[in-house]
């Protein structure tokens, strides 16, 4: 007859088991579950400081345009809607640079880029994001057509395309006062990502200038 183990020894060889696998599975997660990949760099773009301000104290400076506009989230090109930072070649492949990122999704950097130059170096009484546009009187709708680096040969500094396409409305009657296109183009001083995303920040700057700039003009007449 087969003699009946006790039951204290079952528990032996569990405890055994178990610390067999622990010591496995510490083992492997130095290595095997330790990850190697480096996380991607983070760019972030900003707008240049305004004047508007000082130029509002001034007794000669233009009156403020009494207008409160919103910035609706912008739409964005299929391919660029992401917070990677594109990339096209001449022979039209559109990728993305490795390791970086831009600090959030497309649509949220531009329409954040928009509000700053808006209040900067516009002259109007007061500019929010889409979250308040029932409160507005006008909003601005913003279509990101491009914007991506372009390569025109390789190991050369690429260029920076930016297009958007603008249109402000009453919030009202959603009354069309004006479509505006603003395009710039920006070569990299270098072939690095610290002087491409600097030729990003210019371009897109530049583009946002000019709608600033059309915006007012169109509310201006509007309040006339």
């Amino acid at each position: 007859m087969a003699r009946r183990q006790a039951p204290w020894c079952d528990l032996v060889r569990a405890s055994i088991l178990a610390l067999g696998v622990c010591g496995w599975v510490t083992a492997c997660s130095g290595s095997f579950f330790r990850s190697k990949v480096v996380p991607p760099s983070i760019y972030l773009l900003s707008a240049p400081p305004g004047t508007a301000a000082a130029s509002f104290a001034s007794a000669a400076a233009p009156a403020t345009i009494a207008a409160d506009l919103a910035v609706l989230k912008p739409r964005v090109r299929a391919g660029l809607d992401t917070d990677r930072i594109a990339v096209l070649y001449s022979d039209r492949r559109l990728d993305y640079f490795a390791d970086a990122r831009w600090s959030g999704p497309l649509d949220d950097v531009v329409q954040d880029l928009a509000v700053q130059a808006f209040r900067n170096g516009a002259r109007l009484r007061n500019v929010n994001s889409d979250a308040s546009a029932f409160a507005s009187g006008y909003w601005l709708e913003i279509e990101v057509a491009d914007f991506q680096a372009e390569y025109a040969s390789a190991g050369a500094p690429p260029t920076i395309n930016v297009r958007l396409l603008a249109r402000v409305a009453s919030a009202g009657d959603r009354n069309i006062l004006g479509s505006f296109t603003a395009a710039a183009r920006q070569t990299a001083t270098d072939n690095r990502m610290t002087a491409i995303v600097d030729a990003y920040e210019r371009a897109v700057n530049s583009a946002l200038t000019e709608i600033v700039g059309d915006t007012s003009r169109a509310l201006e007449l509007e309040q006339r």
